[in-house]
């Protein structure tokens, strides 16, 4: 099972961060490249402990639905969400939020298994672990921008 581990310097306090990390509209705008958006469970404001989400989203070509669920949950420490359906054969993604001297150090753990056996870890390999951290980076690389600027104030009070 591939695991994909960055680290996200921002210049914004965890809470801030935490927050934007797991807002919907928040995730709807850093995803931009996918035209990914909230059609079941929790479809805006700030996701919860418990709570699901199913994103739709082009990704690879193929229009594709996943839903995951909050796992857990420790504001502004820490939160999980767990596939609970989708094109993975699993999928689990931990984030974590470490207040430093110049604000946060945002890490993602990405663990996940493609579907089909040999076949979905030949595609691991070959593309599908690549294609996942260039599309967590970039994500990231919004949420940064947001909790940097004054961006953040617009999805701070979106529950």
């Amino acid at each position: 099972m591939p695991e994909i581990k960055l680290t996200t310097h921002i210049k914004a306090p965890p809470e801030r961060v935490f927050d934007l990390a797991r807002s919907i509209d928040a995730h709807t705008s850093s995803t931009e490249q996918t035209g990914e958006r909230a059609v079941a469970g929790r479809t805006s404001g700030m996701i919860e402990l418990g709570e699901s989400v199913t994103w739709e989203a082009r990704h690879l070509g193929v229009k594709q639905q996943l839903t995951v669920e909050i796992t857990g949950f420790d504001r502004p420490h820490r939160f999980e969400d767990q596939m609970t359906k989708g094109a993975f054969a699993s999928m689990r993604h931990v984030h974590q939020f470490q207040p430093t001297d110049e604000g946060t150090l945002m890490t993602d753990e990405f663990h996940f298994s493609a579907p089909l056996g040999i076949l979905g870890r030949i595609a691991e390999q070959l593309f599908l672990t690549r294609y996942m951290t260039s599309f967590l980076t970039t994500r990231n690389q919004a949420l940064k921008e947001m909790a940097e600027s004054e961006q953040w104030r617009h999805y701070s009070n979106t529950d």
